[in-house]
């Protein structure tokens, strides 16, 4: 393979510090970095045994028990991580998506020292680097760690052949002469220009200092890569990049997404969390699982009837012999029967995800135009050189349903600002019906909530003097409010718990719930899927369609806008119309990409 061995150097007497130094060192060596311990796992209780071999390149994990603040999220579950595969783990809001992908990253398993991984859950460093030089410098590291577990693995080549086989074939790939073409790539295909790859990190956003960490993640290509919604940062484009790019990726994913066409182009086995704490897998991917798990519950609920049929009957028969001396033997045969068949194990009732029911209510009709823009120009610097739309002129009315789409920075989300009058047009002016009502949803509506009440303690004190409805104020009763946050899937135990302990997903329900208490003409909703699951976002999308009054959505779910827009509107250096459906301008944005990746190249 060409990889130098090294003679082995005279040992040295350790003493207590020198031992706990060096076994941090090796840590670090062997497991690199991008794998450290989440918060949540505080409040964990996580337990696991490791059932396959330690040189093996696929890791099973039995009795995998998870409980997370004294709930059990997880029972006696089997966690297998097959090399290569691309697992994407589903599941309800809340059931332990998350806290299992950071349990895996932390080691909290007994994953075998070989199997180095990174957990993509926060933002590059803010420094001075550049974003190039901060993706660089992880690959420059990641090549020195090999180089130095090569030196090691050399000291007992025998014993290790297979590892150092592995790690050989990794540093003849990774060519430290291409690093920065390779890191310009990667940056490039998450939607940096050069300028803004020449940037310090330090005066970024947290959203493109994500992309930053996406592209060191990338870059390394740890053996198990985890990923806890890679898309919710992106605009289109770079989903449809990373959507493609995952599709080749050569070693192990595992993500959480709530993007059902991501999962399709990106995974090849499906992890279910299911309601009673199992993981369940199903091969091929989300669609794939949707028609599999359809048709074996058909199957099995076919099963299921039988049997319950059967024993009805044989019990019926049972019933009817009495105490008839000469039907005895016939009785106790077909108890017999019965005892046999709940001896081998009764097929088991089919047990459905939980289904939601959100809902928006209509309101009174306005007469148009309810929301309109007349000439607008906007640039937040005021300068006619920074506009980000120019003389842009359009109207919304309550039967619109338009889905905006562009690049980020491009200025969608400043747009619906513009609409909530929370920004102010440089030029030109926006009317807005004096009675016009707005639902609005972005990507920070969940930090109002306070975490230290309750859901119901929550509502009940923000409107204390009740909520305005059609008939006027009304005040709601416990049971009343129990059953609204009920709609959106905050139920139960969930009611009464701090909103501290929610996921996002979670604390996203609840803001639907203040949404529909707005009683909106028109919702204004950005990115409003990134935290629910797919149950959630099935619901959203039927309250949308059914809702009588205006949409406007940014989203980078392409299904989503699928199911409700009826326009496309691309901002991109002003607003247009896109003469076509949500994935034509996918296949579009694809050969873009392409066509821009093949251009820098030359």
């Amino acid at each position: 393979m060409g990889r130098v061995k090294a003679k082995a150097a005279p040992p040295k007497k350790a003493t207590a510090t020198t031992k706990r130094a060096e076994e941090a060192k090796k840590q670090e060596l062997i497991h690199g970095e991008g794998a450290g311990r989440h918060a949540v796992l505080d409040a964990c209780s996580v337990s696991g045994v490791l059932a396959s071999r330690q040189q093996s390149r696929d890791v099973r994990i039995e009795q995998v028990t998870i409980s997370l603040h004294g709930k059990e999220l997880i029972q006696d579950a089997v966690l297998q991580i097959n090399h290569g595969r691309r697992y994407g783990i589903i599941g309800a809001n809340g059931s332990g998506k998350s806290t299992l992908l950071a349990a895996i990253a932390a080691r909290e398993f007994p994953i075998p020292d070989h199997v180095d991984i990174w957990f993509l859950d926060k933002e590059a460093e803010p420094e001075d680097v550049s974003a190039l030089q901060a993706v660089i410098d992880v690959a420059a590291k990641e090549y020195a760690r090999l180089e130095e577990i090569s030196m090691k693995l050399c000291e007992d080549p025998e014993g290790n052949a297979e590892l150092l086989e592995a790690v050989g074939e990794k540093l003849d790939k990774m060519e430290p002469e291409t690093f920065e073409a390779r890191a310009g790539e990667l940056l490039f295909g998450l939607g940096f220009t050069n300028t803004m790859m020449r940037k310090a990190t330090k005066d970024m956003s947290g959203g493109w200092r994500m992309r930053v960490a996406l592209a060191q993640a990338l870059f390394k290509q740890p053996t198990l890569l985890i990923l806890d919604e890679p898309t919710n940062h992106l605009d289109l484009g770079a989903c449809v990049w990373l959507e493609e790019y995952l599709a080749q990726y050569p070693t192990t994913i595992i993500l959480t997404s709530h993007s059902e066409d991501f999962m399709n182009g990106v995974c090849t086995e499906i992890m279910q969390l299911t309601v009673d704490q199992k993981l369940i897998y199903w091969g091929g991917n989300y669609q794939q699982y949707v028609q599999t798990r359809a048709e074996q519950e058909v199957n099995q609920l076919k099963a299921y009837q039988k049997e319950q049929d059967d024993i009805k009957h044989l019990q019926e028969f049972i019933r009817s012999c009495g105490t008839y001396s000469n039907l005895r033997k016939q009785a106790d045969s077909k108890q017999k029967i019965i005892d046999k068949m709940m001896e081998k194990g009764l097929t088991e009732k089919p047990k459905q995800d939980p289904s939601y029911q959100f809902t928006f209510p209509n309101s009174e009709k306005l007469a148009p135009p309810v929301l309109a823009f007349n000439n607008v120009s906007f640039s937040y610097s005021g300068e006619k050189s920074d506009y980000l739309y120019t003389k842009t002129s359009f109207g919304i009315d309550l039967d619109s349903r338009i889905a905006l789409v562009g690049p980020n920075g491009a200025g969608k989300s400043t747009l619906l600002k513009l609409m909530r009058g929370e920004l102010e047009a440089t030029e030109g002016d926006i009317k807005r019906h004096n009675h016009l009502r707005l639902g609005v949803y972005n990507q920070h509506s969940a930090e109002i909530l306070p975490g230290d009440k309750t859901p119901l303690e929550f509502l009940m004190e923000k409107y204390d003097t009740g909520i305005v409805t059609t008939d006027g104020e009304q005040k709601l009763t416990v049971d009343q409010w129990r059953q609204k946050l009920g709609k959106y899937g905050v139920t139960g135990d969930l009611q009464t718990r701090k909103i501290s302990t929610f996921s996002d997903g979670l604390k996203s329900r609840i803001v639907f719930t203040l949404i529909s208490l707005t009683n909106p003409h028109i919702l204004l909703l950005d990115e409003p899927t990134n935290h629910l699951d797919m149950q959630c976002i099935d619901a959203l999308a039927m309250a949308i369609k059914k809702f009588e009054g205006g949409v406007v959505l940014v989203s980078h779910d392409f299904r989503l806008i699928d199911q409700v827009a009826k326009d496309i509107w691309v901002c991109d250096k002003g607003v247009g119309p896109w003469k076509g459906d949500i994935q034509s301008y996918k296949k579009q944005l694809s050969k873009d990409m392409k066509k821009a990746a093949k251009e820098r190249a030359k």
